[in-house]
């Protein structure tokens, strides 16, 4: 077990190593919380591609009985690399913290303490909660729980993190000065697709799937699961659709603001005040 742990000790923090003394030499302006930010999106990129490759695999072998078709990778992947990479991205993700607000010239920030952790926590409560929640959810419900039973679903939660590289992708272009381009605003859309059909849409369809298998209509299968899935899936549906609204905002916003700036740069078709789009509204 120790081995098979190793797999992703090893691989998620020496991809971060590895990018970490690479970016510099290419990206010589950039501060180290820059380094550091890419750093870790680009190996969550790498696991998404990872995960959401084992969820293909999976779902597509396990799809004639989504209740018994057994696949290892269901629970293997989670040992090899899930748990590995949850524990490392707390890590990564308060590494990032610390930079961003060492670059900023904040005089907690001088050196690694107990207060920086507990600032880290207290801005990023929900991301953590939501690493916690996998690390002691998903993990023993997927070793101990299933009876082995389910790796359809087990599969199908693989594929919420198809999201990932493309969030990923926005922050990278955002890092690059390349906010305005066709290529974000693109990313942008695939960003919310993607986000609403594999963390939130996905939900409704494995409760269909489980209605299909036992001749259940969707509105009764609710009330013909355990009190304990029900908990679980609330605890990982309800961040996934709080982050959704943040998303839509933020698009948005960006939206607006880019309509506003298109308005403020083009020249007036006549004088009279009632043309004036901005003033109209």
């Amino acid at each position: 077990m120790l081995q098979v742990l190793l797999c992703g000790v090893v691989v998620f923090p020496g991809l971060f190593f590895t990018f970490r003394k690479v970016l510099p030499s290419i990206f010589k302006q950039w501060t180290d919380a820059d380094v550091v930010l890419v750093s870790e999106r680009l190996v969550s990129s790498i696991h998404a591609v990872m995960a959401t490759t084992a969820g293909i695999i999976v779902v597509s072998s396990c799809k004639g009985n989504v209740i018994m078709d057994r696949h290892w990778l269901a629970t293997y992947f989670v040992i090899w690399y899930g748990v590995p990479y949850m524990s490392y991205d707390i890590f990564a993700m308060y590494l990032s913290h610390y930079y961003r607000f060492r670059v900023k010239g904040h005089k907690d920030y001088k050196s690694h303490s107990l207060r920086t952790v507990n600032s880290f926590v207290r801005k990023e409560f929900l991301l953590v909660l939501h690493h916690i929640a996998l690390l002691t959810i998903l993990l023993p419900v997927t070793l101990l729980f299933r009876k082995d039973q389910g790796d359809y679903f087990i599969g199908c939660l693989f594929l919420t993190e198809l999201s990932t590289p493309f969030v990923s992708l926005g922050k990278i272009l955002i890092q690059l000065g390349m906010q305005d381009c066709w290529l974000h605003k693109a990313n942008g859309g695939m960003v919310l697709l993607s986000f609403f059909m594999c963390r939130i849409a996905l939900f409704p369809y494995m409760y269909w799937a489980y209605g299909s298998h036992y001749g259940i209509p969707l509105y009764s299968v609710l009330f013909h699961l355990p009190l304990s899935t029900k908990l679980g899936s609330l605890c990982i549906l309800a961040p996934q659709v709080y982050w959704f609204v943040l998303l839509c905002r933020k698009g948005y916003r960006l939206y607006k603001r880019q309509r506003d700036a298109q308005n403020q740069a083009s020249p007036l078709s006549s004088p009279e005040p009632v043309t004036d789009i901005s003033k109209a509204d």
